[in-house]
């Protein structure tokens, strides 16, 4: 993937599902950085598949944040598991 600006402001936007147990909704986060850790460590699993990230106008589905994610250019501390 060409260069990505982790620190860029972005929106997360869940998967709609019919049957969602959680009530996820759109979400604003200072930087890319911090939408991609909530994507990948806190939101379920089966949400992650539907998402899109949207980083200066371009988007991303959910194989794309979790490439950003474990690649070595991500500059927060990822939880252990």
């Amino acid at each position: 993937m060409a260069f990505f600006d982790y620190s860029a402001g972005a929106g997360l936007y869940p998967c709609k599902t019919i049957k969602r147990k959680s009530r996820l909704r759109y979400k604003r986060f200072d930087s890319a950085a911090e939408a991609l850790r909530f994507a990948i460590e806190d939101m379920p699993v089966a949400l992650l598949r539907g998402s899109v990230l949207e980083v200066e106008e371009a988007r991303f589905d959910g194989v794309q944040m979790r490439k950003l994610y474990e690649a070595e250019a991500y500059p927060l501390m990822r939880r252990k598991s």
